[in-house]
């Protein structure tokens, strides 16, 4: 053995509960499991007391942005003092893959609104993207989706046209083919995000199966138009009904004001699905707020041309009429706008405006709030970045302890280092988040439960055989907390804070975290389907 991990009670990420044992590590996989005190050769430093701590799998995040993060911050800190071992990135229909080399621009403006600093894409298809990710050495490992967005970008000269023709659908399935079969993990949707959303339900049924006959999964943000969210589940089932496909519901949520307090609503449709043997499950992050680019809550035509479209278009003044008439009937088909609960986390240069909501801003300015919307819009593109209170954390406990959910933070991996944004502090503090506030301190699920939420169940999502386990033959990714007093410590006004409790994470039996600290040591790899 290298490494003896001594005195922890070890939940197994199976969703058993906890037992004292002794882990122990040779290379880069758990080799042995001991009673308690079994005597053992271990190099000179190699026996870790652990003792009054738990230990666990690493934790998946099987719903994340870092696509681009873990290019500019490899160590991708935000995560790995949460104990994340994994970043599943590619989902709401963005990813870095495949590329046109007509347009490459055009994905890296798609990228910027995931809200990190442009990357021009300078490779061609997913093995391009994996090698720059290796080149990067990035502290975690990654696995990667193919995002219906960049199909879109990468096979129609005009991705926000709809629909596509059937030479672009056949161009789309030919790359999402490619990408299954070079290691990538299935397909996502971002169907309220364009161009994604412009793809009608026979496109994406179209590409789905393509994800069946691979065994993939198939990832959805789905369509949240004004009164629709639960029609949004029932087309997802739909979809790997008809397919046969494997479904991952991403951030399951109820947006809008006039659905609030129908979790079990929408849970009812996932019971029925399950119920007649479809595969399905869902993700939830433990907040009651979202945050996404604002261009995202303008009207699908109006984004048409990505930033430099809506730079030049907003000047034409019929345009600007048209746009603003339907920004005031709503968002996503007529969801109300409540401005005082839209609160701006980057806005380029304008430095004085993260934290403040966009009725603050209009009465700042003295202009109407649709309008404050448009113009940061057009000024900054992908850079106007929001976060929108519209949700409750009674819908978000109910969706988090019910048996198909697993944990998913919906955030990039991100450096503490200060700045002026104040981006959503699901980057920061979702995995502490469930085990300090819906485990110990407002219970709403059992530890091992939460455990398996962000382990077994996750890797079993994806297809990851040898991880989120605590066993012999799995790697040793692992996480060490303490119960008593792991929590977050990000908050909304202040999210560039790392957690407390979480003492140390191994990824691939190298140390990453120790005592709440990076190591340094970056021994993450690119995860390919199948290896």
């Amino acid at each position: 053995m290298d490494m003896l991990l001594t005195g922890a009670h070890v939940l197994d990420g199976t969703g058993a509960p906890a037992h004292p044992l002794d882990v122990g590590i040779t290379g880069d996989r758990i080799t042995h499991l001991l009673p308690p005190g079994t005597p053992v050769d271990v190099p000179p430093g190699g026996a870790v007391d652990l003792t009054g701590l738990v230990l666990a799998p690493g934790f998946i995040d099987i719903h994340t942005h870092s696509d681009v993060s873990l290019l500019h911050d490899p160590a991708g800190e935000s995560k790995a003092l949460q104990g994340v071992t994994t970043e599943v990135v590619g989902n709401c229909g963005y990813s870095a893959f495949p590329v046109h080399p007509r347009r490459r621009d055009d994905l890296a403006d798609h990228l910027a609104r995931l809200g990190d600093p442009p990357v021009r894409p300078d490779w061609d298809g997913y093995a391009g993207y994996a090698d720059a990710v290796t080149a990067a050495r990035p502290a975690v490992n990654v696995a990667m989706l193919v995002g219906h967005g960049a199909l879109r970008i990468a096979a129609m000269a005009d991705a926000y046209r709809a629909p596509a023709t059937a030479d672009e659908l056949a161009t789309m399935r030919r790359l999402l083919h490619e990408a299954l079969d070079a290691g990538a993990y299935g397909l996502s949707t971002g169907l309220t995000h364009t161009p994604s959303a412009l793809g009608d339900t026979a496109e994406v049924t179209a590409l789905v199966a393509v994800c069946a006959r691979h065994d993939a999964v198939y990832a959805t943000h789905a369509r949240a138009t004004a009164g629709g969210e639960l029609d949004a589940i029932d087309e997802a089932i739909d979809t790997v009904r008809h397919t046969g496909a494997r479904l991952q519901f991403s951030h399951l949520a109820l947006n809008d004001p006039a659905l609030w307090g129908r979790a079990a609503d929408a849970l009812a449709r996932f019971d029925r699905a399950h119920a007649q043997g479809l595969d399905v499950a869902f993700d939830v992050y433990p907040y009651h707020a979202s945050s996404s680019a604002m261009v995202q809550y303008l009207p699908p035509w109006a984004q048409a041309g990505g930033s430099a479209g809506l730079a030049r278009h907003h000047r034409d003044p019929d345009w600007r009429r048209r746009a603003l008439a339907d920004i005031r009937t709503g968002f996503f088909g007529g969801i109300p706008w409540h401005w005082d609960r839209i609160v701006v986390t980057a806005a380029g240069p304008h430095t004085d405006l993260p934290g403040l909501s966009v009725a603050e801003i209009a009465e700042r300015w003295r202009r109407p709030p649709e309008e404050v919307l448009l113009d940061l819009c057009a000024e900054l593109g992908s850079a106007a970045q929001v976060v929108l209170y519209y949700r409750t954390e009674e819908d978000m406990t109910t969706f988090l302890a019910h048996p198909l959910a697993v944990v998913g933070s919906d955030g990039n991996a991100q450096p503490l280092a200060d700045r002026t944004d104040r981006p959503h502090p699901r980057a920061f503090g979702t995995f502490p988040r469930v085990l300090g506030r819906y485990v110990r301190d407002r219970p709403v699920l059992s530890l091992a439960a939460a455990v398996h939420r962000m382990t077994g169940a996750p890797a079993d999502r994806l297809g990851l055989p040898d991880r989120g386990r605590v066993r012999p033959g799995q790697l040793a990714d692992l996480v060490a907390f303490d119960p008593a007093t792991v929590a977050d410590r990000a908050t909304f006004t202040a999210p560039r804070q790392a957690p407390v409790g979480v003492a140390l994470t191994l990824v691939a039996g190298q140390v990453v975290v120790r005592d709440g600290s990076l190591t340094g040591v970056r021994p993450g790899k690119v995860l390919r389907r199948g290896e």
